[in-house]
């Protein structure tokens, strides 16, 4: 293992040694190598950043036993216990509670068993302001003016489900504290692409990305950092849907 792999994985779990150096000792060599030092050396995404989207793509894709991993590492990094659960509540409006409550166990029992805080945590929802104005508010400045009066137009037949996307997803989760809007565009792009089969969606939200500040090069980046952990197919197709944003 390279100099550079052992480091970082130092820095992300000091004085750990994985059983599968002694199972699969080829296998960590390889993917070690490439995950830590490769990876993050291939380009200047600070570390937060980096394992909060690790976080994103790892509830996206499903990987509840490396996401429970991750947290360690990501707390070494500086992703806080609240940051923790804003991801995990974020991810119920794009993944569904089915697929996001083994995670939220998971980001619970951190917490309180290996870093001994109590929940839960301080309140990061204002319950004195209106949810659907709010989400309003959230969507025209994430995504534009054309996004006014999005809860009551189009197809009566359907109109509830635009309703609840403005008082809802927006409106219960993006006007939280704890991550800015910029962070919450990104780990919804992680939670599409990473998920598969949300094209339209991902590219949507990465031309949000884009006019939040999040530009082409940082959300290549951002997929760049998390290939070790979601493969090459979706994000190699995160990449596309990046592309054809920016050209639109």
């Amino acid at each position: 293992m390279t100099d550079n792999a052992k480091n970082y994985h130092e820095k992300m779990f000091p004085g750990y040694v994985s059983d599968f150096l002694r199972t699969d000792p080829e296998f960590i060599e390889a993917f070690d190598n490439f995950a830590f030092d490769e990876v993050v050396n291939q380009d200047d995404l600070d570390d937060k950043t980096r394992f909060i989207s690790i976080l994103a793509v790892l509830l996206g894709c499903q990987g509840i036993d490396e996401f429970k991993g991750m947290l360690k590492a990501a707390y070494n990094f500086g992703v806080t216990p609240v940051e923790m659960k804003e991801i995990v509540y974020q991810a119920v409006a794009y993944l569904g509670i089915g697929r996001v409550f083994p995670f939220l166990k998971a980001v619970n029992s951190f917490i309180e068993e290996t870093l001994g805080l109590q929940l839960p945590l301080e309140n990061q929802n204002d319950p004195n302001t209106n949810r659907l104005e709010k989400g309003e508010q959230a969507q025209v400045a994430i995504f534009g003016e054309e996004m006014r009066g999005y809860a009551t137009s189009g197809d009566p037949k359907t109109v509830h489900i635009r309703k609840w996307l403005t008082d809802n997803c927006f409106g219960d989760y993006y006007t939280r504290s704890g991550l800015d809007y910029k962070q919450r565009e990104m780990i919804t792009f992680c939670f599409l692409y990473a998920q598969g089969g949300c094209k339209p969606q991902a590219i949507a939200h990465a031309k949000a990305n884009i006019r939040l500040g999040n530009d082409e090069a940082f959300l290549i980046k951002v997929v760049s950092q998390n290939v070790p952990f979601v493969g090459y197919p979706r994000s190699l197709n995160a990449i596309d849907c990046i592309e054809k944003a920016g050209k639109e």
